[in-house]
């Protein structure tokens, strides 16, 4: 009788399920929690660069007035993150799913687009991607992501799951912005005047338990039990309070998403935006002014995305024993990809989400849950109205719970030497503080540089990570830089 390594099937062998410790049933439901988690970015991405008038008082206009409408940009955002997160999975075979970037869609719409067209600011994005992209195929993505300390990495990693579980409190509203705050020293406070005060807020606060209990005893699936059970409990509140959707105005309506049954289930998407990109910028600005808003672009996504994959790779357990993400250039190289591929669809720049650190809780491993993931936003292109009935508030209890699991590996940090222990702490602090992982990145990397290099360390700091660490000092004055050139 023959002995050796059982058969494996044909999916279970290309995506090496069984080798990472997985099966197809955990990688599928870790691809279903990771889309339900992320889903909200086909409604809020519309709602960052789209208008739905260019009456409209907050409309985001370009310099000639032309407006991004708000159902093309969901149609083209969901189509966009469903195929690069197949092909992530595909080709890196890791569970990190893309879609649009928060950060870069505010700073398109905010700073980029009313000095230019709305193309030729969705060209910067693919120029941006392409540079991306040379920097993976010339090897210097990859050798800055290896010249990282195993420290500092880890404290990206804690960074992020301080982040994201900010990003949860916020959104379902337990962390507000205090009104007028210019005429109080705190900037955020509880709910709505000290307390919870909503009944999305309490939802919210009935799925956090139910996720810590069910995570506490290892139930499998608790995250996505948890999600599911949240949303059919916000059907429930909505049914009989009639709270209503936010919409901007009401503290205490539903944020995004809205636990009701829709009136209908399927939507044709309008991908009239595919293809809508131009050049022109470099003749509409002054050259200089369009170059440094590359450079922005350029350093927040490489950034963003490297300590993102540290992140969710640490989480994972598929850092290697050197401290390294194997394969990692494949991965670097279809983030850049969709980079080019956002901008060319006018959805802005995608790239590697911090939520996929909910399915990787759920147990993904593999690009498998990726594809299932990619397969639900391409659904999502007709399902609009279905996937809104999961509100925001069923959601974020996932990512408050995945926070607190990112947030063990503090114990990798060895804060007894304050020239690592300060730059660890500044990254983990700044990503939440500033909403922002880069200006995390950014503030651990160039004090890790000064710290070690005033010490008497200057030799131990990698080559790379000096020109990263002049980059992002670039990158902090850019706004005196470009006011200086005009």
């Amino acid at each position: 009788m023959a002995t050796g390594t059982p058969s494996r099937s044909g999916v279970d062998g290309f995506f090496r399920i069984s080798e990472r410790g997985s099966s197809v049933a955990r990688e599928v439901r870790g691809g279903l929690v990771t889309f339900v988690t992320m889903a909200y970015i086909v409604v809020l991405n519309p709602l960052i660069i789209g208008s739905f008038a260019a009456d409209d008082a907050g409309a985001k206009k370009d310099v000639l007035g032309g407006i991004l409408p708000v159902d093309q940009v969901a149609a083209v955002t969901a189509l966009v993150a469903g195929v690069m997160t197949i092909l992530f999975g595909l080709v890196a075979n890791y569970p990190f799913a893309l879609a649009t970037g928060l950060g870069i869609n505010s700073f398109l719409a905010v700073t980029i687009a009313p000095q230019m067209t709305w193309p030729e600011a969705m060209g910067l994005v693919v120029v941006n991607g392409l540079v991306v992209l040379l920097l993976v195929v010339t090897g210097v993505r990859t050798a800055v992501f290896n010249a990282v300390p195993s420290e500092l990495k880890a404290a990206i990693a804690v960074g992020i799951g301080l982040f994201i579980c900010f990003i949860g409190l916020v959104d379902a509203g337990f962390v507000r912005r205090v009104p007028d705050a210019a005429k109080t020293t705190v900037p955020v406070g509880l709910g709505i005047g000290g307390s919870i005060a909503s009944w999305p807020t309490f939802v919210f606060v009935v799925g956090l338990v139910l996720l810590g209990v069910l995570v506490a005893r290892r139930v499998k699936g608790a995250i996505l039990i948890g999600v599911l059970a949240t949303t059919v409990l916000a059907i429930v509140v909505e049914a009989i309070a009639k709270v209503g959707p936010s919409k901007g105005v009401d503290p205490g309506g539903w944020n995004l998403g809205y636990p009701a049954l829709p009136e209908h289930v399927l939507g044709l998407p309008d991908l009239s935006l595919l293809g809508e990109v131009s050049f022109g910028a470099w003749t509409r600005v002054p050259a200089l002014t369009a170059a440094l808003l590359v450079f922005t672009l350029v350093l927040t996504d490489f950034f963003d995305t490297v300590g993102t994959m540290t992140g969710l790779g640490k989480e994972a357990g598929l850092i290697g024993a050197d401290g390294q993400l194997p394969g990692v250039g494949k991965a670097l190289f279809v983030d850049g990809v969709g980079a080019i591929a956002g901008g060319a669809a006018s959805a802005s720049s995608n790239t590697v989400f911090v939520e996929s650190a909910s399915g990787i809780a759920e147990g993904a491993r593999t690009g498998l849950a990726n594809v299932v993931t990619g397969l639900l936003f391409l659904a999502a292109m007709f399902l609009t109205p279905l996937y809104q009935v999961v509100p925001v508030e069923a959601a974020a209890p996932a990512l408050v719970v995945v926070g607190a699991l990112m947030i063990v590996q503090v114990r990798e940090i060895d804060f007894t030497d304050f020239s690592i222990g300060l730059p660890a702490f500044l990254t983990i602090v700044v990503m939440p503080f500033t909403y922002s992982i880069a200006n995390g990145i950014g503030a651990g990397f160039v004090s890790y540089v000064v710290l070690r290099a005033l010490t008497g360390r200057a030799r131990g700091v990698h080559p790379l990570m000096w020109v990263v660490a002049a980059a992002f000092v670039v990158y902090f004055a850019i706004g005196p830089i470009r006011a200086l050139f005009g």
